[in-house]
């Protein structure tokens, strides 16, 4: 009987990990399957590009996993239970359960509205491609109408800051409000900030700061200090939020919801259960949680992937390097700011600005997206066969 493996979520986190497991596990002896919502792969880290009216590339993951022996499933997950190592999925034909041996969460983000009245009502937000689109609509029709329009950007983290800022570069007829928490990049450097700052005023951009919004209505928000801020279209940018899925399983999680792992990535509570990308809570090696990122992404879903191969062949698990070296930001197509930071997480005083951190920022996308169009590329072509059947998933069979 196979192994059946089987991962939940195609993004940057789960692409990667279900190529190099099939790359590297025999077919022999496992089974691998992804399960998706969508039919494609979604760029999120350009979405705000999408939603400024760009075009973005979005491969079909039926061809993304063409001949890899990769099984997909589109469908959206509705519950996990871990304690019968299945996973419940609907679609069109009224979906069903998968079983598994061992399972990847990796089911990442979605916008976090923090409670706050008329946020999931009114604002528009950029988590998913379906959302981004709805967005773009909006500002298609504000440009239509020929009298320009609003656009409030609530939020002053590096996705409110790139989604300004392309909105304002891409829709120069509209107007473009950036409303911040505190000061406006308070965890950039001194130069990067300065940056920043010439960028929002270059662009026309009318920057809030120090301001907190209580309510989203459909044509206004309202803030903290009793001011109302007209909008023709809100774009809610402040914050992440894990599906709640992994902590109605059952899963020992974070009071984020975020799912509580060892250095390898494998679950606490059920140690047939491994998470990658925004689901893991993860500890960096400073000490320190890893933050939401597609580098993140990366470095997590390396390290399960290390440990489920090691421990499915009986070989040592390889130590992958758990860091987050720094943040790059878009401003528009051709600025930007690269921001290295420290062990400690805080910035370092120099700064790399302008089109060569917007080259790189390009780089980094243009990686990303190949790395997942090619899953299997540049993997060792030996593919390992499993050593005997580990005895706690021989126990759950029996049991089952």
């Amino acid at each position: 009987m196979k192994h059946r493996i089987v991962v939940l979520g195609a993004g940057y986190a789960g692409a990667y990990v279900a190529g190099n497991l099939v790359r590297r596990l025999s077919p022999a002896d496992t089974e691998i399957t992804v399960v998706n919502a969508e039919p494609d792969f979604v760029q999120r880290l350009r979405l705000h590009q999408l939603a400024a009216g760009h075009e973005i590339e979005a491969p079909q993951l039926a061809d993304v996993f063409a001949g890899t022996d990769i099984r997909l499933r589109l469908a959206r997950v509705t519950a996990v239970d871990p304690e019968r190592r299945a996973v419940a999925v609907a679609d069109a034909d009224g979906g069903g359960e998968l079983g598994y041996d061992t399972l990847v969460y990796a089911l990442g983000s979605r916008v976090a509205d923090h409670g706050v009245p008329g946020a999931a009502e009114h604002a528009f937000d950029v988590t998913g491609r379906p959302s981004a689109l709805r967005l773009r609509e909006r500002l298609d029709s504000l440009a239509e109408r020929g009298e320009g329009g609003s656009v409030l950007v609530v939020g002053d983290g590096l996705t409110g800051i790139e989604t300004a800022t392309e909105i304002a570069e891409a829709r120069p007829g509209l107007s473009v409000t950036l409303v911040a928490r505190g000061e406006l990049g308070a965890p950039l450097s001194a130069g990067a900030r300065g940056h920043l700052r010439r960028a929002c005023d270059r662009f026309g951009i009318t920057v809030v700061e120090h301001t907190t919004v209580e309510a989203v209505e459909a044509t206004r928000v309202l803030c903290a200090d009793g001011t109302a801020l007209a909008s023709d279209a809100t774009v809610w940018t402040a914050g992440f939020a894990v599906h709640p899925i992994a902590a109605a399983s059952g899963l020992e999680v974070t009071e984020s919801g975020q799912i509580v792992v060892d250095r390898t990535m494998r679950s606490l509570s059920h140690p047939n259960v491994y998470a990658a990308g925004d689901s893991v809570h993860a500890i960096g090696d400073n000490g320190r949680p890893l933050p939401m990122s597609c580098a993140s992404a990366g470095y997590t879903g390396r390290q399960a992937t290390e440990a489920i191969v090691g421990r499915l062949t009986g070989r040592k698990i390889a130590n992958v390097k758990l860091v987050y070296p720094g943040n790059h930001i878009s401003l528009g197509r051709r600025d930007g700011i690269l921001q290295m930071v420290d062990d400690e997480g805080r910035a370092k005083p120099k700064h790399v600005g302008g089109r060569k951190a917007a080259r790189i920022k390009a780089g980094i996308l243009g990686m990303s997206l190949w790395a997942t169009s090619h899953p299997t590329f540049g993997l060792p072509r030996r593919k390992r066969r499993l050593a005997t059947m580990p005895v706690a998933a021989a126990a759950n069979r029996v049991a089952a």
